[in-house]
This record gives structure tokens, sequence and C-alpha cells, in this order.
């Protein structure tokens, strides 16, 4: 299993790794040709609807994805064709529903997300969010189709399907950039821009969701006919966990709701937290498919009685592994944060204001690392043990504090101003989730450790204090060497400066973990000296 696990997470890394990349591309094609500018600050409010759906359904790890995975994975391939059918045909249904809900209200529906918008955007964010939504129709198909996948093993195509969209995004913006030059910033030229990014990410969904069915095919999973079977023991067994992991999934997307709404009375917030949650979801997007995806079958097949200590050893597994790569990260994130927006972001479009707004989201980010990918893990364990409603019901909590702390972190707005002294703008909407996702993190804990009976708690604990320690030291190294010494402001001299700073301060983290003996640095530092060894 062990060897199964780690080929299997060789496969997802390099796929992920593939398309993190291209996204990594993308974003940065769009930043030199809009900065944070009209078209992308109206096409993230365009997006939200669209693209929670799209990550909502269509993500891998989401609730499609990991209700499919926890079923099918117990059941024969012929019966498995059958039951995709039949949820394909029923998804299909309800989702071409909410795809004219999304084109006839379009116009309210950006008021609610963007109360504060200006006609200007309003307007764009409007036009874009026609164009985008069919892809709630094909989030659906896309989820389903990938939980199949894995299920039946096959894990490089969902691990490189989100490299399709980022293709059709940099291909549709150097298309306009051909046509129109050094002007494609230019106001006159916004809404051209914003449909043209819409247009472009269609295209990417879809690219998604046909790349797909020939590996479906060769699996014996496709069957593109209408099924209407909802009485069948398979189908009501996906939506029994597909029903409430969506709903607690969709509660989470909520706050992104909630932090556009916050985001909408600050200029150029949105672009902003767009472009800053891509250099987090980089390296979390890695590091979380190499974990969850070769998990989550894992955690399915070890839920008997017998099992209980090997769960709770992969238990044990995923969260360690998951806070000792997060946590360097985080700290490097807030030591490095200017240098690293410069490197990536700071040409065309992109200026020194835009560099300070996205430094400070960066940051704000970078303390809540672990916390995003271990709740991830932790929530996947309930639903491979076949419960849904606790993430839920913590994730129906989590909308309300996440309001009461956006409000508060904004400095309390209210039609007669700001009701609190503290307003610390938009990295004080990243820093209220991050506050959400540690104590759902807690609660999880505390609630596995109920529901299978106890847990090492405690032993997890003092490990977790001695990688806190450990990312401490190396983000203070990397800052010394990044503040301390008299870095180029070319390209070459930003990345030396960000390059040598993390790799150091990496290193002391490797070199203070081990020295703390914390078994996951080891094994994470032992797993990547032995493939260079072989390389």
């Amino acid at each position: 299993m062990a060897r199964s696990l780690k080929r299997i997470a060789l496969v997802v890394t390099f796929g992920t790794l593939l398309s993190k990349g291209g996204g990594l591309i993308r974003q940065l094609v769009i930043a030199a040709a809009f900065g944070v500018g009209a078209a992308y600050d109206a096409y993230n409010y365009a997006y939200v609807l669209p693209g929670f759906l799209l990550i909502l359904l269509g993500g891998i790890n989401g609730p499609f994805h990991s209700a499919m995975v926890s079923v099918l994975s117990r059941r024969p391939r012929e019966e498995g064709a059958h039951i995709l059918a039949a949820l394909n045909t029923t998804v299909s249904a309800l989702l071409l529903a909410v795809t004219a809900v999304l084109v006839l209200a379009a116009d309210p529906l950006i008021t609610l997300v963007g109360p504060g918008l200006s006609p200007e955007l309003h307007g764009i964010a409007v036009e874009q969010l026609k164009v985008m939504a069919p892809m709630a129709l094909l989030a659906g198909l896309i989820g389903l189709g990938f939980g199949s996948l894995n299920a039946a093993d096959e894990f490089w195509i969902p691990a490189i399907s989100p490299l399709m969209s980022s293709l059709a995004l940099i291909v549709g913006v150097g298309l306009l950039w051909w046509q129109l030059g050094a002007s494609i910033a230019e106001p006159m030229h916004a809404l051209w821009g914003g449909v043209v990014l819409a247009l472009a990410t269609l295209v990417g969904a879809l690219l998604q969701w046909l790349l797909q069915l020939p590996a479906l095919a060769r699996q014996g999973l496709a069957r593109l006919r209408l099924e209407w079977d909802w009485r069948h023991p398979g189908v009501r067994e996906v939506w029994r966990v597909m029903g409430p992991a969506t709903l607690s999934s969709g509660m989470l997307q909520i706050n992104v709701f909630t932090d556009l709404f916050f985001a909408s009375g600050i200029i150029g917030a949105a672009a902003g937290l767009g472009y800053a949650n891509l250099l987090v979801q980089t390296p979390l997007g890695l590091i979380s498919n190499a974990l969850l995806v070769p998990l989550l079958p894992t955690f399915s097949r070890l839920t008997a009685l017998e099992d209980r200590p090997q769960l709770i050893a992969r238990i044990r597994q995923g969260v360690m592994l998951s806070t000792a790569s997060m946590l360097p990260l985080g700290a490097l994130f807030l030591a490095l944060a200017a240098p690293i927006v410069a490197l990536v972001y700071e040409r065309g479009a992109f200026d020194q204001q835009a560099v300070q707004l996205v430094t400070g989201l960066l940051m704000a980010y970078g303390i809540g690392m672990p916390a995003y990918l271990g709740r991830d893990v932790l929530v996947r364990v309930f639903y491979a043990l076949g419960d849904a409603t606790t993430p839920f019901r913590l994730s129906v909590a989590g909308i309300g504090l996440n309001v009461l702390f956006d409000w508060a972190l904004v400095g309390g707005p209210t039609p007669w101003g700001s009701q609190l002294p503290i307003n610390l703008g938009a990295p004080g909407l990243v820093l209220a989730t991050v506050l959400i996702n540690l104590l759902t993190c807690v609660v999880l804990l505390l609630a596995l450790q109920v529901r299978l009976g106890g847990l090492p708690l405690r032993e997890w604990g003092l490990d977790t204090i001695k990688l806190i320690l450990a990312a401490i030291g190396a983000g203070l190294l990397a800052w010394l060497l990044s503040v301390g010494l008299a870095w180029p402001e070319d390209l070459i001299g930003r990345g030396l400066q960000v390059g040598l700073s993390g790799s150091l301060g990496l290193l002391l983290f490797v070199g203070f973990g081990q020295a703390l003996a914390v078994p996951e640095v080891s094994q994470i530092s032992g797993g990547l000296r032995r493939r260079l060894i072989r390389r």
C-alpha cells in the first residue's frame, strides 16, 4: 500500500505541477495585460458563481469527486458505469436550470455579490456572467467524471485537466493583445477584455470535460445516454454523501461571496485577492492533491472497526504531513511577500501600487497556510466515514462567524460610517477566513477523537509546536537575508533574493525539524533526497 500511495502521489504531483505551472503563466499574462484594472476586477465578481460551481462540483477533492471515489471504489466497474450515467442525467437536468437562472438573473446577481461596484464595473461583470453561465452544467459533469476516474485508479487526466483552462485563457488574452497591443488595458477596451476573459474561461471548462471522455471510455465508464435511475443503491449512496458534502463545501464558498461583498468598497481588492490567491494555491494545490487524492480511497477502505489503528495512523500521516509542508511555506510568504509579488507580477500594467496591495494579502494568507490544508484532510476523513453532516454543520456556523469577522476586521462598515477603530482593509478579509479555518480544524479533531474512541492529540500537538518553532526560525532567516543584503532590482536579482533566501530558510526548517525528532520532516526530506539521488 505504501508503494502504491507513493506511485499515485508522484503521478498526481507531476500532473498538478504542470497544471499549476500553466495557472501561474496564465496569471502572469492576465496581470501584464490588465493589472488591477476594470476588466479583471469585474471578472473576479462575474466568476464568483460559475467559478464557485466549477470548484465546488468539478474540483478534485470536491464533494462530487469525493462522493464518487468513496462509493465507486468499492463496486464493480459495470455497476460504476451505470451509477455514473444515472448521476450525469440527473445532475445535468438540475444544472441546466441553474445555467438558465445565471443568464436571466445576471444583473441582480452581480448587484448581490458586488453592491459597491461602479456602474462601469457592474455592466462588464453582468456580460461576463452571461457568457460563463454554461460552466454550471460542465462543472457537474467534470466532477462526476473525475471522481469515477480516480475510483478506477486513473489519476493522470484529472491532475492535468486544469491546464486546459489555463491554455484557453492564455490563448484568448494573447489574441486580444495581438489585436490591441499596448492599449489592451485602456478603459475604452475594458468591456472587450472582460468578454474575452469570460469566453476563454468557458472554453477552458469545456476542454476539461472533453479531455476526460477518452479515459472514461477506456475504463468502461462512458455511457453517453440518459438513464433515469434514482432508486439504484449506489446512486442513492452517492447522493447521501454528495448532498450534505455539496452543501458543506458550498457553505465554505459562501465565505468567498462574503469577502467580495465587503471588498466591493475597496478599490482593486477583488483583483488583488485573485492574484494573491494564485500564489497561495500553486503550492497548496500541489501538496493538497499529492496528499488527499491517494489518501481518500485509503481512508474509505479503513473504516472497519478492526482497521481503526491503521486509520488513525493514516490520519496522523495526512495531518502532520500537511502541517510539516504548509508551516514553512507560510513562514516564507510572511518573510518574502514583497519580493515574491514583485518577481512574479511587476510588469506591464501591474505597477508598484498593485505590488503593495497584493503583498499585504499574501502575508495574511501565509498565516493560515496550515489550516487550509489541515481542514481539507480532516473533512475527507469524515466523508470516508460516511459522515458529511458534521462538516456541514461547522460550515454553517462558519458563515455567520465569517460575516462577523469580515465586518469587524474592515472597520465595522455601516450606512452611517465605520463603527470600529481597527480597519485592516483587504488583508482583514483573508485573516477572517484564517480564523474560521483554525477553529474548524480544532472542532473537527475533537469530533474525530470522540468518533474514533481517542486520538493521540497530545503527541500530535507537541510535534506541531516543534514544527511552528522550526518555521519561525526559517522565516526569520529568510527575512534577514532578504532585507540585509543589497539585491539587484532586476528580474535576476529578485529571483536570487527569493530563491536563495527561501532555500536557506527551508534548509534551516528541515534541520530544526529533524533535530526536534519530528518524523514527518525526515519523511519528506528523505523522500526528496532519494529522488534526487536516483536522478
